[in-house]
């Protein structure tokens, strides 16, 4: 008699014997934070401090809002007045300014100077205080940026989460947080890119799937994350046809870069002008697509107890 478990049986669908080696595990697994990784390579790597600084400067200055974006992701992520809450990547203060208005503590972190100028700049004209702003990036050791392990109550990171090691950013998010962590990722292409202007350049679409990849990440390391969605319109306007132009060229490049040869990419423009020439409008205000884009986020959330 084989007493191994490969020689198991257990009885299966119409009486028939199945061995529990023959069964296998039902979910194959699969390097989540490493695939990752390698996606990375490929993309455009607009994470640096210096390009943002500049484009910092031609952000206007904000109001906070409970509306579009904000609002709703305000709205999901339950955050409590009087908690200190930690907003990584804050960019302008999207959400850091709402919140401090709210009446709650904010630890508003980004890598880039400018943008944290910018966001000072907006709450002095707000008269908004509770904000500590801190130049910190998703590599920096937190630590040492006065973030140890449960340190504040809820951390946020709305669609700031640009970094090679995916993995390691979800859990410094979650060491720090006491009580619930709130993120959101593309739930489709990459904000950074159109997919009707990569097809109208004669190529094929990939679906983005970030969020997947985080899903994946924190059910790996057992933690329970729920799902939800927020739909975005972008809307670009532009003075001139050439203007036009000249930037959708460059975002398709960008998206297709070190994935097909540099001399298809010299010819993106005159592949791209045909499909402009046809969906741009011209208004008082200048060019646009007649039909904006629309953009899914998933808001992914968990709760530490």
């Amino acid at each position: 008699m084989n007493d191994s478990p490969a020689a198991e049986h257990t009885a299966g669908i119409n009486g028939e014997n199945y061995s529990v080696e023959s069964i296998g595990p039902l979910l194959t697994t699969t390097d989540w934070n490493e695939e990752w990784k390698r996606l990375q390579v490929t993309r455009e790597h607009s994470d640096s401090a210096a390009i943002w600084d500049e484009k910092a400067k031609t952000f206007p200055v904000k109001h906070g809002s409970h509306e579009g974006y904000s609002g709703r992701f305000l709205q999901l992520a339950g955050v409590q007045t009087g908690e200190t809450v930690l907003d990584m990547g804050c960019g302008t203060g999207t959400l850091a300014t709402p919140l401090a208005q709210a009446g709650c503590h904010v630890i508003a972190c980004d890598f880039s100077q400018g943008m944290l100028d910018k966001m000072r700049e907006d709450q002095r004209a707000l008269g908004v205080k509770g904000v500590d702003s801190r130049l910190m990036s998703w590599s920096d050791d937190w630590h040492a940026h006065g973030l140890g392990e449960n340190s504040v109550d809820v951390a946020l990171a709305s669609r700031s989460i640009a970094t090679y090691d995916l993995q390691e950013a979800l859990l410094k998010l979650h060491r720090v947080a006491r009580r619930r962590v709130c993120i959101t990722l593309a739930a489709g292409p990459s904000p950074r890119c159109d997919a009707r202007l990569v097809e109208a350049a004669g190529f094929t679409s990939r679906l983005g799937a970030d969020f997947l990849y985080a899903f994946n990440i924190l059910a790996s390391n057992g933690i329970a994350p729920e799902v939800a969605y927020i739909p975005t319109v972008r809307r670009e306007q532009f003075a001139t046809f050439d203007e036009a132009l000249d930037t959708y060229a460059d975002i398709t490049r960008n998206a297709l870069r070190g994935t097909v040869p540099e001399s298809e990419l010299d010819r993106i423009p005159q592949r791209l002008r045909p499909w402009l020439q046809e969906n741009l409008v011209e208004d008082e205000r200048g060019f646009h697509l007649q039909r904006e884009r629309e953009m899914s986020w998933a808001f992914i959330s968990w709760n530490k107890q």
